[in-house]
């Protein structure tokens, strides 16, 4: 029996000749765009020429639903075995030429024995920017585990969605510091300038210089390549706006009693960066309905927002719903079980098992709407089904924004499309949106330049095949 393997892309064709020069790389292409496809490739040649292992680092999301089932569908030939918490020793055990598992398995993997590794040679790391902190744990259990891998590729559309700093260990990462430099602290003093926020010497923030970032995109452009959604794929247009919800009389006078509590701290010094965060926190929970105790547990305010989410969902086909906290998650589900709407969720308390149900469902058109948490749900998934993306409330996450938006606006899209972010009139939601559309300004400024340094390669090519 034949297998018949879908082509490549044209994108993706460039990606693989781009990479197949470079033993170390950095795919920096929009969501949706394919870069697991690309990797697949590179390694399904590499390994027929006699070359060694994979191991390939993700999301725990996207270690089923994107890697394990695009090697079945692109390199049936291969064996995969995928390596969550509760099966690592038995996974990696098996006689594989792909181990899939998730970021922090690397905590475990970098426990084991050097001879672990003796067969591989290629570590691809899906969503790199989980490890853009030098510090954390997994951070540097990867960092230990790099030395064993020849070929290292990092993935990732959201590479510096909060600070050009995001980029110092992911490129460390991948070439051991060749492009910015082996300390973060030298980096950081090259590309920011402090800025004091307290009266303490030590209560100082980063500010990246003006221009810091096309600085560093030049630095690492010879390893990145990049390709843009849109030129990517034909797709129809993607129509992104806010809806202003406007709070009752018992919720506004909360919110201005606890806004009024902030600027007392603030007027005073006792503020710091933990309690601003706090405060910021309880004012975004207010002005979404609730208000939350020191053990977890929430009051209600107020849930009028929920209907408006719902009126929504009703006018649509079928749509993606992102929550941000427990009591959004429990209201909207109230609220459409009332109205006969049905649903299916996907959060932390969602096994990996129902997680695929629900989304194989929801494409199938079982389900009206799918309530995810950005947490879980803002990676890797398809869920072209649904037209709409409602946001309950605005995140500060970038990352988060930006991948939870792909997720109907991707290849195999064939309708118009829309992102719904509900914000609170006169609140502090209406800040923290314009803040991300400023932190997505900032990271796209870096990211247009790699397009255009990908853009003068493909022109010189062009040229060059020309002359010949």
């Amino acid at each position: 029996m034949t297998i018949k393997i879908p082509p490549l892309f044209d994108h993706q064709r460039r990606s693989v000749e781009f990479f197949q020069t470079q033993p170390t790389g950095l795919d920096l292409s929009d969501p949706g765009t394919g870069k697991t496809r690309v990797q697949i490739e590179l390694f399904s040649a590499r390994r027929a020429r006699g070359g060694g292992k994979l191991l390939v680092v993700a999301p725990k999301s996207l270690l089923r639903s994107a890697w394990e089932d695009d090697f079945r569908k692109y390199a049936p030939w291969l064996r995969t075995s995928v390596a969550f918490a509760s099966n690592r020793e038995e996974a990696f055990s098996a006689d594989a030429d792909v181990y899939i598992t998730n970021t922090d398995g690397v905590n475990w993997l970098a426990k084991q024995k050097p001879s672990t590794f003796r067969d591989f040679d290629t570590l691809v790391i899906d969503e790199l920017s989980s490890f853009k902190h030098a510090t954390s744990q997994r951070s540097k259990s990867l960092s230990k585990l790099r030395k064993y891998f020849k070929y290292r590729y990092g993935l990732t559309g959201t590479p510096d969605s909060n600070s050009v700093t995001d980029l110092w260990h992911q490129c460390f990462i991948i070439d051991d510091g060749k492009r910015l430099g082996t300390s973060f602290y030298a980096f950081r003093s090259q590309v920011c300038q402090p800025q004091q926020v307290g009266p303490m010497p030590q209560m100082v923030k980063w500010i990246d210089r003006e221009g810091a970032e096309l600085g560093v995109a030049t630095l690492i452009k010879d390893i990145t390549i990049r390709h843009k959604f849109e030129e990517c794929v034909d797709i129809p247009e993607n129509h992104q706006f806010t809806l202003q919800y406007h709070m009752s009389k018992a919720q506004e006078q909360k919110y201005l009693q606890m806004a009024d509590i902030a600027m007392t701290s603030i007027n005073r010094q006792v503020i710091n960066a933990v309690n601003a965060a706090s405060v910021m926190t309880k004012l975004m929970q207010i002005a979404s309905g609730a208000v939350y105790d020191e053990a977890g547990n929430y009051a209600e305010i107020d849930t009028g927002r929920y209907e408006l989410v719902a009126d929504l969902v009703q006018q649509r086909a079928h749509s993606v719903v992102f929550f941000n906290w427990k009591h959004q998650r429990d209201n909207l589900i109230r609220e459409f079980e009332a109205r006969g709407i049905t649903y299916a969720i996907i959060d932390s308390s969602v096994s990996d098992k129902r997680r695929a149900e629900a989304v194989t469902l929801f494409q199938k058109g079982f389900y009206k709407v799918l309530l995810a948490h950005p947490q879980s749900a803002a990676h890797g998934l398809t869920l072209t089904r649904g037209t709409s993306t409602i946001w309950t409330s605005p995140t500060y996450n970038l990352e988060h924004f930006l991948q939870g938006n792909k997720r109907i606006y991707r290849i195999s899209q064939t309708e118009p499309t829309e992102t719904i972010v509900l914000l609170a009139a006169g609140t502090i939601e209406e800040r923290v949106y314009e803040k991300l559309l400023t932190k997505n300004e900032k990271q796209a400024n870096l990211l247009a330049v790699l397009q255009e340094y990908k853009d003068e390669i493909s022109d010189s090519k062009g040229t060059n095949e020309n002359a010949g």
